[in-house]
């Protein structure tokens, strides 16, 4: 038997004792957990503020026997340690040999590419549940398209084709997290033409590129108007930053389930910037704007500049920010039978700090309580869906989040 259910590896950083805060509020009586990080000083002072009387584990990012013990003695970790393909290596390569289920946050295209070649089958072989991008990044999006696939299958109404999410309504931040993910990304396929193709890739993470459809070129944001979209939906579309890791993460959902959302099933994710006079240029600037950051931080120059003045990792909003935060997001998916199906997911929180709080923290929980209900008994490396399915579902939903589907 394990020594502890639960271990929050990262719990002395800003995302991770907010994580482990969660936990300690939410978790059923009866969850073993640990607190996991380098330094036992700041560990303490965490387990000090929330109260706890949780055990502490030591092990650096880099420290392989450390991580392998801790893997060994716990059933599911926890990790917020980014970025990932710098730091979470180890840790994801200990739990796919231990058997140990596994969640993290990253929205990282070419670490989550990596794990699965390195660890996908011995993950197979131990059993381990090794589930990337458990929060905001991709939750909503796997999740979201989940429930809309199965309530098209409940009503008989074909497969889904064209399908897009929007993020209707959103108040939150970007997380220093984030921001260094993308920096640390942009400087690995700066000099290499070969991860440049396979993070631009719309089917890099698939499990088998070479069995996907053939669907014609596949672009992560719509650039469409509202009612293109949806007859009852106003306003213009415009680029959602996340949508070139989020997508890549429910095609494949869709492959490693037979491709069940269906063979001509194309996905892409946009915000919505309203429907005012000007909107044509909001989404104009916000387009502009994103080009802008990715250049400005590929060169040394503006690097320097935007360091000092974005986020950084370790830093987040204060509580009165976290809790005023939301997001509202909506997927719209026509099926081969010509009907139009909807998707709502909603939470209260900001959506990088407190939603991915509960949305990081219930996934574990899912893996230690309910695993009668799980899709499946097999390992590997996963998605959310195809990992947790409806019993993560109905957990959010407990916590108050708002997950549904309908014919529209």
């Amino acid at each position: 038997m394990s020594d502890h259910d639960i271990v929050v590896y990262g719990a002395s950083g800003f995302v991770g004792e907010l994580v482990a805060k969660y936990l300690a509020e939410h978790a059923p009586a009866g969850t073993r957990m640990a607190l996991a990080g380098r330094s036992e000083a700041k560990l303490a002072q965490v387990k000090q503020r929330l109260g706890v009387d949780w055990p502490i584990l030591v092990a650096d990012a880099a420290d392989a026997p450390a991580l392998q013990k801790i893997a060994a003695a716990t059933r599911v970790v926890i990790t917020t340690v980014g970025p990932y393909a710098k730091y979470g290596k180890a840790l994801v390569q200990a739990c796919a040999a231990a058997g140990t289920d596994y969640v993290d946050l990253t929205g990282e295209v070419l670490f989550a590419r990596q794990s699965i070649d390195d660890n996908h089958e011995l993950a197979r072989t131990t059993g381990a549940r090794i589930v990337h991008s458990c929060g905001f990044d991709s939750i909503p999006s796997d999740i979201g398209v989940h429930v809309l696939d199965q309530q098209v299958k409940a009503d008989d109404a074909g497969e889904l084709t064209d399908t897009t999410l929007v993020v209707t309504s959103m108040r939150g931040g970007v997380s220093g997290g984030t921001i260094d993910s993308m920096r640390h990304q942009l400087d690995v396929v700066k000099n290499d033409g070969k991860l440049r193709r396979v993070a631009a890739s719309p089917y890099s993470l698939s499990p088998d590129r070479a069995a996907e459809p053939d669907l014609g070129r596949q672009d992560d944001t719509a650039t469409l108007s509202g009612p293109e979209v949806h007859p009852r939906l106003r306003g213009t579309l415009a680029p959602f930053f996340m949508a070139s890791y989020n997508t890549r993460v429910v095609r494949r959902s869709n492959a490693l389930r037979g491709w069940t959302y269906g063979r001509s099933f194309r996905y892409r994710e946009a915000m919505s910037v309203g429907a005012s006079p000007l909107s044509t240029v909001f989404a104009q600037a916000t387009r502009l704007g994103l080009g802008v950051l990715m250049i400005g931080l590929s060169l040394p120059p503006t690097r320097y500049v935007l360091d000092r003045v974005l986020p950084k990792p370790g830093e987040g909003p204060d509580e009165k920010s976290r809790e005023s935060g939301h997001f509202t997001i909506d997927v719209f998916g026509i099926t081969t039978t010509g009907a139009r199906y909807t998707a709502r997911v909603r939470a209260k929180g900001d959506p990088g700090y407190a939603a991915t709080a509960v949305m990081l923290g219930e996934s574990a929980l899912t893996l230690v309580h309910d695993r009668d209900a799980l899709p499946s008994s097999e390992g590997g490396v996963l998605t959310p869906a195809t990992a947790l399915g409806d019993a993560l579902v109905a957990r959010l939903r407990a916590a108050g989040m708002e997950i549904s589907a309908k014919k529209s």
